[in-house]
């Protein structure tokens, strides 16, 4: 069984950074691996993702602010959060799409944006 562990969320000011890191607890033969967050009240959405030759992707709300990036020797995905918006305030989650059809998903870390 496949475990990911997350860190680095917490509380931050506006205008503040964050890293977030997700380590897998074995290497993975993946397709991507990506970030989701969830708000309060609200569903699960992308936040960005990266595909197993390097390209990325991310949501409108996040592009110029928030890098993705990987450490296949770690086993570990990144989301380096930056200008964060108090709208960023939500749990934010690792998720690891393998390539026998298998997914993986940690078990979230919480980020706050408040003055």
């Amino acid at each position: 069984q496949v475990q990911l562990v997350e860190s680095g969320g917490g509380l931050v000011q506006p205008g503040g950074s964050l890293r977030l890191a997700c380590t897998a607890s074995r290497t993975i033969l993946s397709i991507y691996m990506g970030w989701y967050r969830q708000a309060p009240g609200k569903q699960r959405d992308l936040v960005a993702r990266i595909w197993n030759g390097g390209s990325t992707g991310y949501a409108d709300s996040v592009k110029g602010r928030f890098t993705i990036s990987r450490d296949n020797a770690k086993n570990t995905v990144y989301l380096q959060m930056n200008s964060l918006k108090p709208e960023d305030t939500a749990v934010y989650y690792c998720n690891i799409k393998g390539a026998r059809g298998d997914e993986y998903w940690g078990q979230g870390t919480q980020v706050t944006v408040s003055s």
